[in-house]
């Protein structure tokens, strides 16, 4: 029988996840709206858009230095509501400063909330003695799909800005106050929230180097969602022929099959280890690319999109959690969470400015092809995922190395 904290820890970080997808995608669907609102020309447009991320990767630095002192709960809980009215601040303000800010402001507070959720959901998930990671990153894909929704809601009634984000505003952020409660935060080894010893300090130097593969392959995952997010509507019309209405559908299909994916991925961790399923999505997502590279029209193309879904999105969640397995319980964990988190916005910076510069000056097809040839790059890095010690599940003893004390409100 599982402690109801970590139930109840469990559910209200789901929450988090998925109230940080709908707020994410309400503000990546507006980006048409929030221009013609400001003023941003095209020039200019992609500066403002390259911010966001860089100074996410900036806050999520921060995060792990913040965390050496403050409860990871703690960030979590202030960092959220922040994100949220962040958000309000894009679509209230009137002048080309006002979102500049409150536009910095959204990518610092994003970066420490993608940090801490992940810290939160690798103790979980070292606590639960069994994999639940790809559930929360399920929710994330279910708020995306929900803010994507109501964005185009948005703007098919012609609601302003502040309009359409006002009501979610209003409902998120007491909502994420009062789930944030129930929090469960890892207990920290004395070793970790002291400095350790010389010794202790030697170990993690080597750890963190051992941490590049799976930096690597973030990267290389979230190039690979970019280009779906930023290119599959254009490749769809542009290259394969579709009406602009069909060209929407992609981004879509590629959202539902990620949830349906992250649904039940973390079975398949659990029968199969993390090393088989990452291999699988790997191989599953250069298909998809190879797919939507030679494909003859846009309904081939389609099918391209949506393999991708599948195969990219137990990547992500994965990354995570190797990182976890790697560095004992406490703070060694969440800076291993924070570095690798970084490397999340590397791939969003690289992909898309990659796929469209290859584009332009080779052909779209064959810019596909790049990402297909980097997400296969990831089998050569499988084993970082754990050598069979991730089966926490179906009949394997659960190991030692992932027990961790309970008392107060840490596990």
């Amino acid at each position: 029988m599982t402690d109801p904290r970590l139930r109840h820890g469990r559910a209200s970080l789901a929450f988090s996840f998925f109230s940080q997808g709908v707020a994410f995608a309400l503000l990546v669907t507006r980006i048409p709206a929030i221009q013609d609102r400001y003023g941003i020309s095209d020039a200019l447009l992609p500066l403002f858009l390259a911010a966001v991320p860089v100074l996410a990767g900036v806050g999520s630095v921060l995060t792990e230095r913040v965390v050496r002192r403050v409860a990871v709960s703690a960030v979590l809980r202030s960092a959220q509501p922040v994100v949220l009215l962040s958000l309000l601040g894009v679509a209230a303000g009137d002048r080309l400063w006002q979102v500049a800010v409150a536009l910095g402001v959204f990518g610092l507070s994003v970066g420490a909330l993608d940090a801490s959720m992940n810290m939160l959901g690798v103790g979980l998930q070292r606590a639960y003695g069994r994999s639940i990671m790809l559930g929360f990153h399920a929710a994330f894909s279910l708020g995306g799909i929900v803010g994507a929704s109501l964005a185009w809601v948005g703007a098919h009634w012609d609601l302003a800005l502040v309009v359409s984000y006002l009501p979610v505003v209003v409902v998120l952020v007491p909502a994420v106050a009062a789930g944030s409660r129930w929090y469960v935060d890892e207990r920290r080894s004395p070793a970790h929230t002291k400095g350790g010893d010389s010794q202790g300090a030697a170990r993690d130097r080597a750890a963190f180097r051992m941490l590049l593969p799976l930096c690597l392959v973030m990267t290389f995952a979230y190039i690979g969602d970019s280009t779906v997010s930023n290119w599959s509507a254009k490749y769809l019309q542009d290259v394969l022929g579709s009406s602009e209405e069909l060209a929407t559908v992609p981004y879509n299909a590629y959202m539902v099959t990620t949830l349906v994916g992250r649904a039940v991925g973390d079975l398949g961790v659990r029968r199969f280890g993390a090393v088989a399923v990452v291999r699988g999505g790997a191989v599953l997502a250069a298909a998809g690319f190879a797919v939507v590279a030679g494909a003859p029209g846009p309904w081939v193309g389609m099918l391209g999109f949506t393999l991708l879904g599948l195969g990219l999105c137990v990547i992500v969640p994965q990354t995570f959690a190797a990182a976890g397995r790697l560095f004992p319980a406490g703070h060694g964990s969440d800076a291993a969470v924070a570095r690798l988190n970084v490397f999340n916005y590397v791939g969003f910076l690289v992909g898309s400015p990659l796929v469209g510069a290859l584009g332009d000056a080779w052909s779209y097809r064959g810019a596909m092809t790049v990402p297909m040839v980097l997400i296969l790059v990831t089998l050569v890095y499988a084993r970082s995922f754990g050598e069979g010690s991730d089966r926490y599940g179906g009949g394997y003893e659960r190991p030692r190395v992932v027990d961790v004390g309970r008392g107060g409100d840490e596990v």
